[in-house]
């Protein structure tokens, strides 16, 4: 049987992360759709998506539509896909994109679905002291992170998980698991199961100020978010009007401790109450 032809979909890190390892295993795109250029930066310079360098390191068509439109679905028929792949794109597809190839569109979603379903889910099962998460992967449908259900493998989640170590976890075995289906896809092997539409929860995009923490209130919420937040948008608290970021911080005897923080204005430093 000759290798699927499918195109991939994807934007930041987790996706070309996992693009490495479907390549690590034989499985290359025909072409990759990633979101276009955006200034980023002090300098504000035009800068490609973690996707669209991936496609010029390895040598792969990249495409990067501003908008899903028809005369855009339209070129993708030239390709003949078996398959579309979606990870972590950043764009809804409409019905018609999502229809195209022969064997539909999947996407890997990294929380056992229909559980967490939305923007942040790796963050969201951090928050609420989850022990265990997963991947999903599911047949796309327009509703957000609704279709119907092609293969799901539990994760454990450790007391000193952060967002980073569970997130790096999650990647591999969702690329792991997406090229043990493969196979099976192409060969019309696998009956999707529907998602249970009650038991059905969601989680929104992180924004900035959800970093904000009472430092004194309950611990666990406040170490849920360190773990959660880590890197962007990181925790921190005021004190005299003052913003100081908390980089360093561990739970111990049921009490929240912060280690190392920056001062609003100052360099790092240890954190004397």
């Amino acid at each position: 049987m000759e290798k699927i032809n499918f195109i991939f979909f994807g934007t930041p890190d987790v996706a070309s992360e996992t693009l490495t390892l479907l390549a690590e295993s034989g499985y290359t795109p025909s072409l990759i759709v990633t979101s276009p250029d955006r200034p980023s930066g002090r300098g504000m310079h035009m800068t490609s998506t973690q996707v669209a360098v991936w496609a010029e390191t390895h040598n792969i068509p990249c495409l990067k539509p501003e908008k899903l439109d028809i005369e855009f679905i339209d070129n993708l028929r030239k390709y003949n896909s078996d398959l579309f792949i979606v990870v972590a794109y950043g764009k809804i597809l409409p019905q018609t994109l999502i229809d195209l190839p022969e064997l539909g569109t999947i996407n890997i979603h990294y929380s056992l679905l229909p559980k967490y379903r939305g923007a942040s889910p790796v963050e969201q099962a951090l928050l609420s002291g989850d022990t265990v998460t997963g991947v999903t992967i599911q047949q796309m449908a327009f509703k957000l992170d609704s279709g119907a259900i092609l293969a799901q493998q539990e994760a454990s989640i450790g007391l000193t998980d952060t967002k980073e170590t569970l997130r790096n976890r999650l990647i591999e075995i969702g690329a792991e698991l997406l090229v043990s289906l493969l196979p099976k896809i192409q060969s019309k092997e696998i009956t999707p199961s529907v998602q249970d539409e009650s038991k059905a929860t969601h989680c929104s995009k992180i924004k900035k100020e959800d970093g904000q923490i009472d430092p004194n209130g309950d611990a666990h919420i406040n170490y849920n978010k360190y773990r959660a937040f880590e890197g962007w948008p990181g925790i921190y608290f005021f004190k005299d009007n003052k913003r100081i970021k908390i980089t360093k911080a561990r739970l111990e005897n049921e009490k929240f401790i912060i280690e190392r923080v920056v001062p609003e204005g100052k360099k790092e430093t240890d954190y004397k109450n």
